[in-house]
């Protein structure tokens, strides 16, 4: 492998393990709320949540690059600041957790959906907080679930490319990830380094969804018939 795509690794790497830090606390806690609230304002909020997971990506990309553009609301004209995100590997990771989260959020709200809420009435019973009654009871039940919903929001973040390319890039050395670095080889007829980087990008998946099928079978008890 050329020393671009080992380049490209490590930085997706890097990019995928920063975002996946960054969304899982929100995307728990939003994964939560969505769980124990069925009204109307929660719905809604579910919904906004969960729209870059429909949207195309480069739309994503479009938006955050308008926000982040001069006079945006993350601009330097409105904050008085420049952030400095455009065309670097952190603007990446903002792609990369945005486009991640609602995959985290929806996989912790299946995860705390299978935790009794008797359990955690009784927990509070005991003189607990609300908070201390999330951590001491409901995350430790859907701990399971809630690995899971991570190694689906890295593997999402890997495999970013559409709003990642449009505000960070794909400059080789500096922002290009797997998914551009994969895209520029087939550009320019590197097909035995397309492959090799494909390769590593099915391994990755399959190793990330067979894990998420493994834990999903050990919390809900599930075993599988003896032939």
């Amino acid at each position: 492998m050329s020393e671009n795509t080992i380049s490209a690794i490590v930085l997706t790497l890097r990019v995928a393990g920063v975002a996946t830090l960054c969304s899982f606390i929100p995307a728990i806690l939003l994964g939560y709320y969505f769980s124990r609230r069925t009204t109307a304002t929660s719905k809604i909020l579910s919904t906004i949540a969960t729209l870059p997971m429909v949207l195309p990506p480069t739309a994503v990309g479009y938006l955050l690059l308008r926000a982040l553009a001069v006079d945006g609301p993350l601009g330097p004209r409105v904050l008085g600041f420049n952030i400095d995100l455009l065309l670097t590997w952190k603007a990446a990771v903002l792609a990369a957790s945005i486009m991640a989260a609602p995959l985290v959020i929806r996989t912790a709200k299946v995860a705390f959906d299978g935790v009794d809420p008797d359990l955690e009435s009784m927990t509070r019973t005991l003189g607990y907080t609300r908070v201390e009654t999330f951590l001491r009871t409901s995350v430790p039940l859907a701990s399971r679930g809630l690995l899971a919903a991570a190694i689906l929001g890295f593997t999402r973040a890997v495999g970013e490319f559409g709003a990642t390319i449009t505000v960070a890039g794909n400059i080789p050395m500096k922002t290009q990830t797997l998914a551009g670095a994969i895209f520029s080889a087939q550009q320019v007829g590197r097909t035995d380094e397309a492959y090799v980087l494909i390769a590593l990008s099915l391994a990755l998946g399959f190793v990330a969804i067979y894990t998420t099928e493994v834990l999903a079978d050990k919390a809900s008890g599930h075993k599988a018939p003896q032939v």
